[in-house]
């Protein structure tokens, strides 16, 4: 069977980037697997004449090339040895991969910035946040910026070839949508499972099986654990493992403030923080913390003792949960399973590409808000439902208290425009 075509978003931004009178080299972030390498190689399809690609991790007798200097033309030199491509300017794509690996590699862009505008740069590399933590000389003002991240919901529907329904839904058109309400939650609860991992939103493309999608995230799993031996310190990786099998029990607690305790019993936040700090920079774990007030900027409200921690896909939270693929099988018990873990990682993973997510918790008390974000100059609450249960005591009680005109309410119901409430439909939170 041929490879199943995934159209990505990312595709808008590269080509915004390629066509900027300014364009500098471009770091393109994100964690192992989430497809950078496919989308850059798929965008040098569709808008170069070619490519010269190199793999650092791979190409092992490259790693030293910006070792010996920062001779842009010598560096170029080797690359169209090595790749047989011209390297014309404006007409190829260099495309360095795992640049991580290649001592000086960042570095280098700086020169490339200054030396060589014309040649069309880009880096990428899974644990490039590791790197620029570990006192990398870093091009500061000399590169542009891109995050990658698995496949959203929308996305995934296009790999279903649903692109009409997502368009539907894209466009706000909800008299369209009401009509195919039903259709859009079994499609969402499709996605809690499998997830937006490229390989195996591909895999389940191609009518693969719930089976054959768990073992392609396990797969996944357990080359992450690989990257934790491999690349963290000696001393860190037993912590790393400590952390990243909590998860589970972090995210099945009612309260989900993330507790030392569920890591380790007795442990200490200064025991763990750079396991943790070593996970957020791999692109593996996202840390949502708390605000006192929902005062603007949120980012000023930071209680940085009291946060919450998730992974960046929802189809490996089940499995890393061990949560049985089959209960998608079963009317709507994957919306109740897991106490609406998989709802909050779903809603995060779809709010992070465009928001920075804050959530709020009212001291000695149950109240709580799921997620607030900071939209133009006023403050949005945002509570989640895994249900239909549209009663949310803590999000009226809240906007009562602390003055907020409006707040977002997300559940299995359609759409439907309150006063003070918008009820929206957990698949459409990308229309945020």
């Amino acid at each position: 069977m041929d490879e199943k075509y995934l159209r990505r978003d990312i595709i808008g931004p590269l080509l915004e980037w390629k066509e900027r009178p300014d364009r500098k080299p471009l770091i393109l972030e994100g964690a192992r697997q989430v497809g950078k390498t496919w989308a850059v190689e798929q965008f040098a399809k569709e808008h170069y004449q070619d490519i010269a690609y190199i793999n650092f991790e791979e190409e092992k007798a490259l790693r030293d090339i910006f070792k010996q200097d920062f001779d842009t033309e010598r560096i170029l030199r080797t690359i169209r040895a090595f790749t047989s491509s011209p390297c014309i300017p404006e007409k190829t794509l260099i495309f360095l991969d795992e640049i991580q690996e290649a001592e000086g590699g960042l570095t280098a862009l700086k020169y490339f910035c200054e030396r060589q505008r014309d040649q069309h740069l880009i880096v990428a590399g899974s644990l490039l946040g590791i790197e620029l933590h570990r006192g990398t000389s870093f091009p500061v003002g000399k590169v542009n910026w891109l995050k990658m991240y698995p496949m959203s919901f929308f996305e995934f529907l296009e790999a279903m070839d649903q692109t009409s329904l997502a368009e539907a839904v894209k466009n706000k058109d909800w008299d369209v949508v009401k009509f195919a309400h039903n259709k859009l939650i079994d499609w969402l609860k499709q996605y809690y499972v499998v997830g937006g991992m490229p390989e195996v939103v591909a895999k389940y493309a191609q009518k693969g099986t719930l089976e054959q999608v768990r073992k392609l995230q396990n797969d996944i799993l357990k080359d992450y654990e690989k990257d934790f031996s491999k690349h963290a310190p000696k001393e860190l990786v037993p912590r790393i493992e400590q952390i990243w099998h909590s998860l589970p029990r972090q995210l099945a607690r009612e309260n989900k403030k993330f507790l030392f305790g569920l890591v380790k019993e007795g442990a200490r936040a200064r025991e763990y923080e750079l396991a943790l700090k070593w996970l957020q920079d791999s692109g593996l774990l996202y840390q949502i913390f708390n605000v006192t007030k929902p005062g603007l900027p949120l980012k000023s409200y930071i209680d940085d003792k009291a946060f919450k921690i998730y992974t960046h896909d929802v189809g490996l939270l089940g499995a890393l949960s061990e949560l049985p693929p089959q209960t998608l099988l079963y009317g709507s018990d994957i919306f109740v399973e897991f106490k609406g873990a998989l709802t909050e990682q779903y809603v995060l993973q779809e709010l992070i590409p465009h928001y920075t997510p804050y959530y709020w918790a009212k001291p000695k008390s149950t109240q709580e808000v799921d997620f607030l974000v900071q939209k133009e100059n006023s403050i949005l609450p945002i509570e989640a439902k895994s249900e239909e249960n549209l009663k949310a005591k803590s999000l009226k009680t809240f906007m009562e208290e602390q003055k907020i005109s409006h707040a977002l309410k997300l559940s299995t119901r359609p759409y439907c425009l309150q006063p003070n409430i918008t009820n929206l439909p957990l698949y459409a939170v990308s229309t945020l």
